[in-house]
């Protein structure tokens, strides 16, 4: 290790160990940053479909563009490997108080279901969020349906979300007047049958207003129910299908099954939640690649301005290196310690820029925007990956000791001691 020399030198060279250290860290602490919250909203969102409560979806371009849903429901529910289909239609709507004509309109979001069939397929940290089964009246929601009349007598209840209700002071066994539009006059009254929970974690505070819905109904206050002229009828998003037994598990099966599922809706989109999970993982890790592309800017700067602080040390050192070579001290020791020096710079901007990512990480989980929040909260700080950052950190100062380990051994040592 090279001496630190004396008086106003000492100071200018500890300056510049700081604003090395500083570099490494400011360039450390991007990838952190990036990876933690990155690795931790993919592997919440592998988590939440490892935990779903069902294997496919079906689903179709454009907006509602499944038609015929109780029917294809049906038909899908008949495949012998499959336990429940679900179909789901979720449109914006307006929601007024029945009892207060002067409060204002509240827009939320309105998911219609079939009860019976919506119930199976919530992964086991929603369907505790659920009362069950859900007091939503028909549970087939097919009384209503009336084989696609729609003229069958309806059933108009509807369960509220808990935000929602605290927001609105909505309670069991009180009504609401749902809307298509801001018009009162469109809406009906809908008798408050329950409340359901929503997880922060999933959704924002959008997203949390809202309510489940006999999903005729829906379809029905939003047009998109019986042949009225529109391209799309008794429309729906998704279907979410729940297979049987062991077949969740087997991806040989559960492909069999897509398959089946697709050759009767060739125009739709079926893909199985372990297909979703392996494009999750590859777009993933092309994520991480590009962290580490774009963190590679600054860590070029930080390992320059290493090289340079190096050479810088070896420049004032020349005299003491050169009287160190005339007595006979081995080059490969005095490149031991321009090396060593390297090494611990970068060791410390790399542990300053680990403690800076995560106070980051931890102050935008705090303060930042609610959508920043979410993500920010989600970050995983995996000790494997902090260290792999911190050992190619430290491993690169080795290039940053090399150039200036060259430089010293260039030393002629008769011109350094004139």
């Amino acid at each position: 290790m090279m001496r630190f020399g004396r008086g106003r030198s000492v100071r200018h060279l500890r300056l510049q160990w700081a604003l090395a250290v500083a570099a490494i860290a400011a360039a450390v602490a991007l990838p952190v940053v990036l990876i933690s919250v990155g690795g931790g909203v993919s592997a919440h969102e592998l988590a939440e479909l490892e935990n779903a409560g069902y294997q496919i979806v079906v689903s179709a371009g454009g907006s509602h563009g499944i038609t015929d849903a109780h029917g294809l429901a049906a038909r899908i529910a008949a495949l012998p490997a499959v336990s429940v289909a679900s179909p789901i239609l979720s449109v914006p709507i307006d929601a007024f108080n029945s009892t207060r004509p002067d409060a204002p309109v509240s827009p939320i979001l309105a998911e219609g279901v079939v009860p019976d069939q919506f119930t199976p397929t919530l992964g086991p940290t929603e369907i505790g969020l659920f009362p069950s089964p859900l007091p939503l009246g028909d549970p087939t929601d097919l009384v209503h349906y009336a084989n696609g009349t729609y003229r069958g007598p309806a059933t108009y209840d509807v369960i509220v979300s808990t935000p929602l209700a605290s927001a609105k002071d909505i309670r069991a066994g009180q009504q609401v007047v749902l809307s298509p539009s801001t018009n009162r006059s469109l809406g009906t009254a809908y008798n408050v049958t329950g409340l359901f929970g929503v997880p922060p974690s999933l959704l924002g505070p959008t997203g949390a207003f809202a309510v489940v819905m006999p999903l005729s109904g829906l379809q029905v206050m939003t047009g998109y129910g019986p042949r009225n002229g529109s391209a799309v009828f008794d429309a729906a998003d998704t279907i979410e299908v729940a297979v049987a037994g062991s077949i969740s598990t087997d991806p040989n099966a559960l492909e069999q099954v897509r398959n089946e599922i697709q050759a009767m809706v060739p125009l739709y989109g079926v893909t199985s939640l372990t297909q979703e999970a392996q494009q999750l993982e590859a777009a993933s890790a092309v994520l991480t690649g590009f962290y580490l592309a774009l963190s590679s800017v600054g860590l070029s700067v930080g390992l320059i301005f290493l090289t340079l602080v190096l050479l810088r040390r070896v420049e004032s050192e020349r005299r003491s290196i050169a009287v160190r070579r005339a007595i006979g001290i081995p080059g490969r020791q005095i490149a031991g310690g321009i090396l060593a020096e390297g090494a611990v710079i970068a060791g410390l901007g790399a542990l300053g820029g680990t403690l800076a990512g995560y106070i980051v990480v931890t102050g935008l989980a705090r303060w930042a925007t609610s959508t920043v929040q979410e993500a920010a909260s989600l970050a995983v700080f995996d000790p494997l990956t902090l260290l792999a950052i911190a050992a190619g950190v430290i491993g690169l100062s080795a290039l940053a000791g090399a150039v200036a380990t060259r430089a010293a051994l260039r030393t002629e040592i008769g011109e350094a001691l004139r």
